[in-house]
């Protein structure tokens, strides 16, 4: 079972918040996966990302799970 996600408050510039908007929808995100992809990428930049953090699902729509179509 996967550990449960942790929630934060968190308190940005409209600007800033705006730009990170549209960033997400041009990457067919949400800005709260927009947040934790760019936070994970600078993590990883710095060399503090912890070696057993899950990967994250890419962008876009879930695939259909096959018994959907059916």
């Amino acid at each position: 079972m996967a550990a449960e996600r942790k929630q934060i408050l968190l308190r940005l510039d409209p600007a800033v918040h705006d730009a990170l908007t549209r960033w997400a929808g041009d990457e067919l995100r949400s800005t709260n996966a927009q947040i934790e992809f760019v936070l994970r990428r600078a993590l990883a930049d710095a060399g503090r990302l912890p070696g057993g953090v899950a990967r994250m699902r890419g962008p876009g729509r879930p695939p259909k799970d096959k018994t959907e179509e059916e």
